[in-house]
């Protein structure tokens, strides 16, 4: 399984060996021209102030030029302003290689999410958070992506500025140097304290904009829904309740890491007032000149901002690990079994025979601790036997809560089960892939799910069709009228869920997608409810020649949806209760059927 750990991140870093040796190598020529600026002070200050010689003016009147003091100043305020701006340009270019790692790096991180989810099996995905996942997948990523990008290359560029300036310092007046150098971890130190709790705030405001997001997703989502029960206050409320939990976590985290972080400034500010005093009684009882003291000072400013990053970055490190733990919960995520051996019973078939043997399903529940306890979870599906012939048409009745439609979701692939065994073709399921089946078995369900995109793309689902196939799908699938209505045609956006289309409608659509998709087996799942019996009839009479050789499953209230059914099952509390052909179970009592349906 694919884990996120700042250890994991360290090591997708090393994979950009050669950009990180070449902006390591700018960040150290940027480096070495911020840290000699402070050099330039005694020169200044000494040498053309106190007259005190250096042997620096010497050499540039000897080898360069001769001026005055003001020509000297001027000549060098332009070099230390080149200096500058050519130590900005490298930072920018160093900048510019890391973020394009960083990038790199939380794309492929994003992939890795998305095609795990693209594995997740439906149990899982019925009980996840939309917008608990995509806080994850937009928020927590970012936060990877700036301790990636910028967090670790000020990192970078603040150790080698402090090394330097410590070489440089040591330099000047080693026994100065030392009493800043060992007294500045205690700033670090400090700060180790302060940031304890910071990340465990992060997490906290983290869960709250989660929380926030999927309350106000899922309210925007089932917006219809809301405003038919007339109950917008009250969702609302909730997203308000949520949004102000949120305040709370933000206003706690916000100003607490920023009180940490001033107080650690504090510390250090502190620190530099007494390194300015040590500095004057430097000067005064031993050979430390006015200007190498300012140019101490300098440095201790020099060494403010990188100091601060060095600070800054337990507090950015902890907020990484926080994002990565967020992250995990998606790896952990159950993923749809993959057969080891797999097989494709459907290749070469024009329909499929299945056969279900002693199958039983439940449930899991949520968490990790109820799902330990199998014994306790009933059974949805309890020992169900089936034969279904290739090309055979065969209906699955009951009364509402008997199972059927978990039964289809099973047979199509979309929940492992853990009793019993599904043949197809002569094939175990056990050999075949979840994808595979869905390939070739096509469920239309009851309540179809458009996309807010065009009539065109609803149908196809982005695959590539001939224009002769769509005619061929909307001919059979009774939409020939509807589409004329709309005002693009094939082009019409239809809204949020296929709001501009009849419940009818899109059961039509539906099922004008499995028209394309060419499937070996079918199952309507109450396919065709909200049509009225007259458009049905024409509808199932345009599927005629279609579905002549495939496999067709049917699982219907209506006796019209299931009249011209070879065989029927019963089921029953999950069970199967009886089994036939429709004049079998005819003989045995003529109000069956009413009783069943």
């Amino acid at each position: 399984m694919i884990i996120c750990t700042i250890k994991s991140i360290i090591h997708k870093l090393t994979k950009y060996r050669k950009e990180l040796i070449f902006g390591n190598m700018v960040a150290v020529v940027a480096t070495l021209l911020v840290v000699i600026i402070p050099l330039f002070i005694p020169i200044i200050v000494d040498e053309l102030l106190l007259g005190k010689d250096h042997h620096f003016i010497r050499w540039v009147s000897e080898h360069l030029w001769k001026s005055d003091t003001k020509g000297y100043v001027i000549g060098i305020l332009v070099f230390i302003l080149l200096l500058r701006l050519l130590s900005t340009l490298l930072s920018i270019l160093q900048t510019k290689i890391f973020v394009s790692i960083s990038k790199n790096i939380t794309y492929q991180m994003r992939v890795s999410l998305l095609e795990h989810l693209k594995k997740v099996s439906l149990k899982e995905y019925e009980t996840m958070r939309v917008g608990a996942v995509t806080s994850k997948l937009v928020t927590d990523v970012e936060t990877i992506d700036g301790f990636v990008s910028t967090t670790i290359s000020k990192l970078i560029v603040s150790t080698l500025i402090l090394i330097f300036s410590s070489v440089v310092l040591l330099w000047i007046h080693w026994q100065l140097a030392l009493f800043i150098l060992l007294t500045n971890p205690i700033v670090v130190l400090f700060t180790v304290k302060l940031s304890r709790n910071i990340g465990k705030l992060k997490r906290e405001e983290n869960k709250a904009v989660e929380l926030f997001q999927s309350s106000l997703s899922e309210t925007l989502e089932l917006f219809h829904q809301i405003k038919a029960a007339n109950k917008e206050t009250y969702f609302f409320k909730e997203s308000e309740k949520k949004a102000k939990e949120l305040k709370e976590h933000s206003v706690n985290y916000g100003y607490k890491s920023d009180a940490a972080m001033k107080l650690s400034y504090l510390i250090f500010l502190s620190g530099y007032e007494v390194f300015r005093a040590v500095s004057i009684l430097a000067v005064a009882y031993s050979d430390l000149s006015v200007g190498l003291m300012l140019a101490i000072f300098s440095y201790l400013w020099v060494m403010v901002t990188p100091t601060q990053d060095v600070i800054n970055f337990q507090y950015v490190l902890a907020t990484a690990k926080a994002a990565c733990k967020r992250i995990n919960t998606i790896f952990e995520m159950e993923q749809e079994p993959l057969p080891p051996v797999q097989k494709d019973p459907f290749k070469g078939h024009s329909a499929v025979s299945i056969e279900v043997c002693h199958l039983c399903f439940r449930y899991a529940k949520g968490s990790n601790n109820e799902r330990e306890k199998e014994d306790t979870r009933e059974y949805i599906l309890e020992n169900i036997n089936m034969h279904i012939n290739a090309g055979s048409k065969v209906a699955i009745v009951g009364a509402s809560g008997s199972g059927k439609t978990t039964l289809s979701n099973i047979l199509v692939g979309f929940y492992p089960f853990e009793q019993g065994e599904i043949f197809y073709n002569g094939v175990s399921n056990k050999e075949v892939a979840l994808s595979t089946i869905r390939e070739n078995i096509y469920l239309i369900l009851q309540h179809p799910k458009l996309f807010n995109d065009t009539m065109r793309f609803n149908l196809t689902l982005g695959n590539a069709y001939s224009d002769e196939a769509i005619e061929n799908a909307i001919r059979i699938a009774q939409l020939g009228d509807v589409i004329g209505r709309l005002e693009n045609g094939l082009d019409t956006l239809v809204g949020k869920d296929g709001i501009k289309l009849s419940g009818g409608q899109r059961q039509r659509v539906a099922i004008a997608r499995m028209v394309l998709s060419n499937p070996k087996a079918v199952i309507f799942d109450e396919s065709t409810s909200a049509l009225d019996v007259h458009t049905e009839a024409k509808l199932f009479e345009a599927l005629h020649d279609f579905l002549a050789k495939r496999t067709v499953i049917t699982i219907a209230h209506r006796l019209s949806t299931i009249k011209s059914a070879e065989y029927i099952y019963v089921l029953e509390e999950g069970k199967v209760v009886d089994n036939g052909t429709p004049a079998q179970l005819l003989e045995k009592d003529e109000s069956y059927f009413s009783a069943m349906l």
